[in-house]
């Protein structure tokens, strides 16, 4: 019970931070402003690439202002120069070093073929059950004080989205989609078809988001069309059956197995693996009408669209050479049996539907420049709804039928094997000991019964046989127990179990291999304060620098006792749902009451202990942990300033506050005014009963922040290039803060009203 509460305790300072970006129950505001009144005009006649963004003014979001945003027009299809809402790709770090909560880059569609506004939000929503997906949720969009409409809002695909998901973001990386944009009579497509080994004939069909990379994608090509026997070394085959399963199922056309083979990523992992990201599911459920080999221009067709979908296509060679694989086709089906059992069964797609609805009724409302009117948005949950060249079936309509179609095909109606009884021979195996894992399997080959494991949660699943011979801990020869010994060279193991017979497979959880079972090993563990995180500097840039002398941002651990404390077995974090990001390498110590310095840079290519996440100026949380969830420290922080950390004070045990950086060294409280004495700027009367004077007679005032010492932003004010500025502070408690002006001028301010 005490692990559970400390988790909840965790889990509910991320939430009190700041609103999450993608919080998907809370409809987000973003705020443009440009200086240029021909700004549409210029987002218009912008060319693609850096160059294409035009310069707001600023962007807020949720209230949270960035100057000088890079903004610009993004889509093919949806776009169109005539309309007032287009969609919009915000890129906050185009011309400053800023994020968002970590996010530099906001992808907003304007909803122009789903009368629903459903359609790209539930699509993620249910794909994130089951393979590594964008978060997705809904924004109001107002340019120069006008609402321009309801957007929605999904996770970039970027080098942020990979490290999260993947532990890294250096490796080949292309985003599927036609350099040109794909239209009628598109011939350079992303299909993964071999065109030979000359990287150049690729070069039209895939954008290349990485420095280097073709000659892994020819490897790819080639592999899957020429080796198919070897493609589970450089593809993750599960992650490919599930996106498959996911477009078949939800008739999501505008994708791989649609008339363009595109909206889609590829990301190559340190393991050396390529792994599918889908995007861009504004015209699933069966809005798109193109296969590449018929056109779906009926309800009914998308309702009856066969599950085997270019089983016997060239031009799809990922379906074509996967699925013609027996094992394979069979773990195909047995993804799409769940997917259609989990959200299509009974009322279960209405009622996530309505829910959405529930959320953003109000604003599509309000929307000035929808696409459709509020009596067919209303609609098409469960409606047909035509109108102009859109032809959007009723989400329900379309796929309680789709469930029928799909239930009642031999593949599905097949006798699965069952899986039940799952149980280790320790509940909590000793460290390089091995363990027994075994269960009671009916309807199963005997030789079609696998488990699949792996030490940790970046790494690939290794699979192998389990047996029914009585020599492997599966009790009697025969009785219907599998068992498979697993050697412990972790402090925990994730597994899976897949069977099969002649017609049919089944996962164990029905998830994996997205989802999997646990088993923690036996270690000793140190306790929650022994090891504190004491500081971090997450704004680097004239401070301490790592061994290649480069200004990196870095986490201090500190060692509160007289003992010297192991790190084995312990991981450090930048996202409390995902805690395992990053483990310490074997044989790292702290000594008695001493510090360990970790550099958050993504790079753990270089010597010394370097994390495989960095740190978010603009707030985010950490967390020190085991992988049975025991927490050992956790913090979770807003804005920070450049060159100035934040630490604990009392030194490793008190709470955080703003600090003079004191690298591997003890906390010292006073530094920060001393900081402030160097400013340019003076802020007077300080103490203050309300109301403070910033003024300098050396530089201008362009932006005025004030923090608690949680971090936490509590007022900003844009000056208007004046060297003096008065502002209001009544509506604050008395207590201490921290004015920062123009983002790098810092003092201390005291309340006293």
């Amino acid at each position: 019970m005490k692990k559970l509460l400390l988790i909840a305790g965790v889990l509910a300072g991320g939430i009190l931070r700041a609103q999450n970006l993608y919080d998907l129950n809370t409809i987000q505001t973003i705020e443009i402003q440009f200086s240029q009144a021909n700004w549409d005009y210029m987002l218009d006649t912008a060319t693609s690439g850096s160059e294409g963004y035009v310069m707001a003014s600023y962007v807020k979001i949720n209230g949270v202002q960035y100057d000088s945003v890079g903004v610009k027009y993004k889509g093919n299809s949806s776009y169109n120069a005539s309309q007032v809402k287009n969609p919009l790709h915000i890129e906050l770090d185009t011309y400053i070093n800023q994020d968002h909560q970590g996010y530099t880059d906001i992808k907003l569609s304007n909803v122009a073929k789903d009368p629903s506004f459903l359609r790209e939000v539930l699509s993620y929503q249910i794909l994130r059950q089951y393979m590594h997906a964008p978060e997705a949720n809904y924004a109001n969009v107002y340019i120069n004080g006008t609402l321009i409409g309801l957007y929605s809002n999904a996770e970039s695909i970027s080098k942020k989205f990979v490290a999260n998901h993947f532990y890294g973001n250096d490796g080949a990386f292309f985003k599927c989609n036609p350099i040109g944009g794909a239209g009628p009579g598109a011939t350079d497509l992303p299909n993964l078809v071999y065109l030979g080994s000359d990287s150049s004939l690729y070069q039209a069909s895939y954008e290349q988001n990485s420095t280097y990379g073709w000659n892994e994608l020819v490897a790819l090509c080639d592999t899957l069309s020429n080796f198919t026997s070897s493609i589970e070394n450089i593809l993750d085959v599960d992650r490919a059956l599930w996106m498959l399963a996911f477009d078949n199922v939800m008739v999501n056309l505008d994708s791989y197995i649609g008339g363009f083979s595109q909206n889609y990523y590829l990301y190559r992992d340190h393991y050396g693996k390529f792994n599918c990201v889908v995007w861009d599911l504004n015209e699933s459920f069966g809005t798109f009408s193109m296969t590449g080999t018929s056109n779906l221009t009926t309800t009914s067709s998308k309702q009856q669209m066969t599950h085997l979908l270019h089983l016997n296509d060239a031009a799809w060679p990922l379906v074509k050479k996967l699925l013609s694989v027996p094992m394979y086709k069979r773990m195909y089906i047995a993804h799409m049996k769940t997917i259609l059992e989990e959200n299509f069964s009974g009322t279960t797609l209405l009622t996530q539907g309505q829910a959405l609805q529930t959320i953003i009724n109000t604003a599509v409302n309000a929307d000035p420049n929808k696409f459709f009117s509020y009596t067919q948005y209303q609609n098409n949950l469960t409606t047909d709804v035509s109108s102009g060249m859109t032809s959007a079936p009723g989400l329900t309509n379309l796929m309680n039928a789709r469930y029928t179609y799909l239930m009642a095909q031999s593949d599905f109606t097949a006798t699965q094997p069952s899986i039940s009884g799952i149980i280790s021979s320790s509940a909590n195996p000793a460290l390089n000991s091995t363990v027994t894992i075994s269960a009671t399997i009916s309807n199963a080959n005997s030789n079609g019964v696998y488990l699949g494991y792996r030490y940790a949660v970046d790494a690939h699943f290794t699979r192998v046989l389990m047996y029914d011979d009585g020599a492997h801990g599966d009790g009697a020869s025969g009785d219907g127990v599998y068992g498979a010994d697993v050697p412990v060279n972790s402090s925990y193991i994730q597994y899976y179990i897949y069977a099969e017979n002649n017609n049919a497979g089944k996962f164990s959880p029905a998830r994996a291999e997205h989802e999997y079972y646990s088993l923690y090993a036996s270690i000793p563990l140190i306790a929650a304060g022994d090891i504190t995180i004491n500081e971090i500097l997450a704004s680097n840039t004239s401070g301490m620098t790592d061994a290649s002398g480069a200004f990196e941002d870095w986490i201090e651990l500190y060692n509160t006792t007289s003992n010297y404390l192991s790190l084995d077995n312990l991981y450090l974090s930048d996202n409390y749902l995902i805690p395992l990001k990053w483990a310490f390498p074997v044989g790292t110590t702290i000594a008695p009451n001493d510090y360990l310095i970790v550099w958050a840079d993504g790079d753990t290519t270089e010597s010394g202990l370097h994390s495989s996440f960095k740190l978010s100026s603009s707030g985010e949380e950490l967390i020190l942990s085991y992988a049975n969830g025991t927490v050992i420290d956790s913090i979770s922080f807003g804005t920070q300033s450049s060159d100035i950390s934040y630490g604990r004070y009392p030194n490793g045990t008190g709470p955080f506050t703003f600090l003079f950086p004191t690298f591997a060294a003890e906390n010292m409280l006073v530094s920060i005014e001393e900081i402030g004495t160097e400013s340019t700027f003076v802020v007077y009367p300080n103490p203050s009963r309300g109301q403070i004077t910033v003024a300098s007679d050396q530089e201008n005032i362009q932006l005025i922040e004030i923090f608690d010492l949680s971090g936490r932003l509590v007022f900003s004010k844009t000056a208007q290039q004046v060297q003096q500025e008065q502002i209001e502070l009544n509506s604050l408690d008395n207590g201490t803060y921290v004015v920062r002006i123009n983002q790098h001028m810092t003092s201390r301010l005291v309340l006293s009203h």
